[in-house]
């Protein structure tokens, strides 16, 4: 697999512009475990190779077990998840597919059970954020593997 462009250094305003946007969601107080929860999630239902592979790196660097990485994609048939936990990946995946169910009701309410008001406003640009991040990878072909936590070089962002 080929890039197709180096969209950092085409538009880095563009880039410190999303930058931004996730200089937010680190400082909003939200778990940093769980928000790599949600930035593999979205990249696993967006299909994005570079970012499925930064985030469970990042996850594994800050603890995260190998058994709730890959029982990921089947969150709800495992025991491994906290209730925030699944609250916050419901509403991942409502979001993240949006045109499917327009984030029904339900999970809406499962989710305010969980999070404070200004939490899910957070939780929902980290979630704006992922998808934004899984579009350039995926359109642009980022290709995954060089990608080291300590080395945010090879960081799309």
């Amino acid at each position: 697999m080929q890039p197709r462009i180096d969209y950092r250094n085409v538009a880095p305003q563009g880039i410190e512009a999303m930058r931004g946007l996730e200089a937010y969601v680190r400082r909003s107080g939200l778990e940093p475990g769980l928000l790599d929860l949600v930035r593999t999630r979205a990249s696993q239902i967006n299909g994005c190779a570079y970012c499925i592979d930064m985030h469970t790196k990042d996850a594994r660097a800050s603890g995260e077990s190998e058994q709730r990485l890959y029982a990921l994609d089947a969150w709800r048939e495992t025991p491994f998840f906290t209730d925030r936990e699944r609250a916050a990946l419901a509403w991942t995946e409502a979001v993240t597919l949006v045109r499917e169910g327009h984030v029904p009701d339900d999970v809406y309410a499962e989710a305010r059970r969980h999070f404070s008001e200004r939490e899910l406003v957070d939780l929902t640009l980290a979630i704006v954020a992922i998808n934004g991040w899984n579009r350039l990878a995926i359109s642009m072909r980022a290709v995954p593997g060089a990608y080291r936590p300590a080395d945010a070089s090879h960081a799309p962002r």
